[in-house]
């Protein structure tokens, strides 16, 4: 008997898979090319808050799930051996200027009340931080203690680990069985905008890189739109590119060298490191840019979370709380702004 079957296996579709299983489900996972093989097997993995400020539903979901983030990973470790690299290291960015400088402060008198006293968003001199603070042009750095990392080859890899612990097998292919949700990525959105004739939403090309430098318990820096992550195995993290137009949807190209460049322009100590790795993929991106939960538009009876787009992997610890909610207990929490619908 299995009671549900999820399709995909990308950090939604397993992340749903675990909080399934946790809960004493018979689970199973369907992918033709396995564990993390998409966009969820890429380099980055900065699990990064929008700035609390117009709060809304989206805001509130991700709040909450960047809390719950450090024991569902814990848990993950704990279950399957495998370190999937999460640490809650915060955050750097540069103050452009004194406009800038006072929305900073703004915002962390937002993030006081919003963030429900659980982490800090404040306006530092960079001079505190010593070389490990992006130049500034204003000499002072936002610092924001919610932001966590991980690696995210290495949490799909935990996450995989862990499942066959409890029991749940993860293969190409097989029928479906029980409540089945599907966790497609970027291609089952563009099956859907295919069937419904009207952009529902498809994929955006990334590309990073991984640089060998050392720097494991630092913070992430965000600097001219370039996250800049640090991993536990002593690599770092650069990227990424939004493409919507491409030929090739695996090879890099000058894109990640002006990416590569723009990182050691804002970060100066990474010039000279070298470049161990450079990764293209598609990531799938909804209309209303916000993850697809709920009923699967197409498939009567079957359950679609997609989506993740750029904050998959800080999402799906809540996610997968919602979905689980919803294909064991029949309980619908999910926010509106959501639902399929939104991007329908």
């Amino acid at each position: 008997m299995v009671d549900v079957t999820v399709r995909g296996a990308g950090i939604f579709g397993l992340s749903i898979a675990w909080t399934c299983a946790r809960r004493g489900a018979s689970v199973r996972v369907v992918d033709p090319h396995g564990p993390g093989a998409g966009s969820s097997g890429g380099l980055v993995g900065a699990l990064a808050p929008h700035v609390p400020e117009n709060w809304n539903d989206k805001k509130a979901f991700q709040l909450d799930s960047l809390l719950m983030a450090e024991s569902f990973w814990a848990d993950v470790e704990a279950t399957g051996g495998v370190s999937p690299g999460y640490a809650r290291t915060g955050r750097l960015q540069p103050v452009a200027d004194e406009a800038a400088l006072a929305l900073a402060r703004q915002r962390a008198a937002g993030a006081d009340t919003l963030w429900r006293g659980q982490a800090d968003w404040r306006v530092v001199e960079a001079a505190e931080l010593g070389d490990w603070a992006p130049p500034s042009p204003t000499g002072y750095v936002i610092h924001d203690t919610l932001s966590a990392r991980m690696h995210p080859r290495h949490a799909c890899a935990a996450l995989a680990a862990g499942l066959r612990v409890l029991g749940v097998e993860i293969i190409t292919e097989a029928a479906d069985a029980g409540r089945v949700v599907q966790a497609t990525g970027h291609a089952g959105l563009a099956e859907l905008t295919a069937a419904l004739g009207r952009a529902v939403g498809g994929g955006v090309k990334g590309q990073a890189a991984l640089l060998r430098f050392a720097s494991r318990d630092a913070p992430q820096v965000f600097a001219d739109g370039v996250h800049i992550v640090p991993h536990a195995d002593g690599t770092l993290a650069v990227g990424s590119t939004s493409e919507r137009d491409w030929d090739d949807p695996t090879a890099t190209d000058a894109a990640l060298d002006a990416v590569i460049d723009r990182a050691v322009a804002a970060m100066p100590v990474l010039h000279g490191a070298e470049v161990i790795e450079r990764w293209a993929g598609i990531r799938p991106r909804a209309r209303s840019r916000a993850p697809m939960l709920g009923a699967h538009p197409l498939c009567p009876g079957q359950f679609i979370a997609n989506g993740g787009f750029k904050i998959g992997f800080g999402m799906a610890p809540k996610v997968a709380e919602v979905m689980a909610d919803l294909l064991l207990e029949d309980r619908d929490t999910i926010p509106d702004g959501f639902r399929p619908e939104a991007s329908l």
